[in-house]
């Protein structure tokens, strides 16, 4: 740590401050971006190897990135972007150009792109300072982070626990207090679900509203990147950053990111009078833990304390969410995963012993993927194959078109959807490695938005009285319209702060840090 830090900021000081509050001291000169990046390298190296949030840390890069931030303040020149200076971790799904991109697979070990991803590209022009590569489970197939080739994630609330998946690198990144910022893709609730188990805010945007060029692909017509941070406003800060029409996807939006930033600051003004809140009534039953359904409705009449009107909403094909993503995801991940052929980049094995070339594509294909990568492939294809087509992924989609009528009826009515994000906390390391229908039902409220393309946030709306870890309360809104969930998640924030004495994520009991 630089003289500078020693004297105004402990590392403990910088590591616990928000993005926004970060970005405001870098840019005013009070601190560095290179003091606040090597602090948070320096937790990385204290604590990481037992967190394991990271499968890359890009020291000498991230310290560049910070050193050109700092010559532009010193220099009197506009910084990049709101959030320039400020470290960023980032999930191994976006391509990194000189960087690995293994996407927690055997398969692309040791794959360097030659490419940055949109939004890794944006990250960088923005002036954010990307720290390194976040683990996941592999081709983000999974909700716990035990399925990456690269070792299990644990959660810092509680290091038995998963952090959720399948971004549970960029989650616990957060949660360990190892970077303020993170991004991470959510194609059936893989940025939500962990931040849910982790106490931390993650975001789905509207689908097409982040790029995905450069995304290597799961599921086309669900993945979808989004922030991740530890308050509203710095994911909404964030979401202002990657956002935004890109012409390398074919489905992105061409029209202005909403105005998310500005939401997050009305809401933070507390008053949600005229706010019209839908509490989807399918989202209970046997599989949610009671302190789940506790924390939620605390949390639902903290927001009708701030002035908004509740009403019950029946979304009647919610139920079948489940069954219609394990059919749909599973069959364009089939096709995706095609392309994994050892031919042109990646791992290849048994060329050496005069194979044939489809010999050699399975062995690398039985030797690079993972179980869980197999298992959905197999369902993919099948569901896929010729007179299966029709009964499973075409009946899929026919329940989709259902789901996304739904939500149309429902919003004709309200303005916000809010559930609980996830069904139960974080469970523990191996738990349901054996039983993959109880690990899928950790979807169970995020798949619904996935399959119709709308937002939906997860903020942290306090501890399961069963067993003291976090609850996230899901805010769901329209498509296009992604501010709406920002503004009641805001409030919402603000005054769950005041209720239960300041921000929950200072609570993490475990890996305590200084101040």
């Amino acid at each position: 740590m630089s003289e500078l830090a020693s004297e105004s900021l402990t590392q403990g000081e910088l590591i616990h401050k928000t993005a926004a509050e970060l970005a405001a001291k870098i840019h005013s000169g009070e601190v560095s971006s290179v003091e606040v990046t090597q602090a948070h390298l320096d937790r990385i190296s204290a604590i990481d190897a037992t967190v394991h949030a990271f499968l890359h840390v890009d020291a000498e890069g991230a310290l560049a990135a910070a050193r050109e931030v700092d010559a532009d303040v010193a220099a009197g020149r506009e910084v990049a972007s709101p959030l320039a200076g400020v470290p960023l971790a980032l999930k191994d799904v976006f391509t990194t150009k000189g960087i690995p991109t293994t996407v927690g697979s055997k398969i692309l070990e040791g794959w360097v792109p030659p490419y940055d991803a949109t939004v890794t590209r944006r990250l960088r022009e923005a002036g954010i300072v990307v720290l390194g590569k976040t683990n996941m489970d592999e081709f983000a197939m999974g909700s716990s982070t035990e399925n990456s080739a690269y070792g299990v994630t644990h959660n810092p609330w509680d290091l038995d626990r998963i952090p959720g998946g399948s971004g549970g690198g960029s989650s616990a990144s957060l949660a360990a207090f190892e970077a303020p910022l993170a991004i991470g893709t959510d194609t059936g609730g893989s940025i939500r679900q962990p931040a849910s188990v982790t106490g931390t805010v993650g975001v789905k945007p509207t689908y097409g509203g982040v790029s995905r060029y450069g995304l290597v692909a799961f599921s086309s017509s669900l993945d979808q990147g989004g922030p991740c941070a530890r308050t509203v406003l710095d994911a909404a800060l964030l979401h202002q950053v990657i956002g935004g029409h890109d012409p390398m996807d074919s489905t992105s939006i061409d029209a202005p990111v909403p105005p998310v930033v500005a939401a997050a600051r009305e809401g933070a003004a507390g008053d949600l009078s005229g706010v019209r809140i839908g509490v989807v009534r399918e989202f209970t039953g046997e599989w949610y833990q009671d302190g789940v359904i506790g924390s939620f409705q605390r949390a639902v009449e903290t927001l009708r304390g701030l002035g908004a009107e509740i009403v019950e909403v029946s979304c009647p094909h919610f139920d079948y969410g489940l069954p219609a993503y394990y059919l749909i995801a599973p069959s364009e991940c089939s096709s995706n995963l095609a392309r994994f052929d050892a031919m042109r980049y990646g791992l290849r094995v048994g060329d050496e012993n005069g194979n044939s070339a489809e010999q050699v594509m399975a062995l690398t294909r039985e030797a690079g993927f993972g179980e869980e990568v197999k298992r959905r492939v197999m369902i993919g294809t099948y569901a896929l194959s010729s007179g299966y087509y029709d009964a499973y992924y075409g009946q899929a989609q026919k329940v989709r078109t259902l789901i996304t009528n739904d939500f149309q009826a429902a919003f004709a009515d309200v303005d916000v959807l809010v559930s609980p994000t996830t069904p139960t906390t974080a469970f523990r390391i191996g738990e349901r490695a054996d039983d993959p229908v109880a690990m899928y039902r950790a979807d169970l409220c995020t798949i619904p938005a996935n399959l119709a393309g709308t937002p939906a946030l997860s903020v942290p709306c306090g501890l399961s009285d069963e067993d003291g870890l976090p609850v996230g309360l899901q805010v769901m809104a329209p498509a296009l319209q992604d501010q709406r969930m920002y503004r009641v998640a805001a409030a919402y924030e603000v005054a769950r702060d005041a209720e239960q004495g300041g921000p929950l994520i200072n609570r993490v009991p475990q890996l305590e840090v200084a101040r």
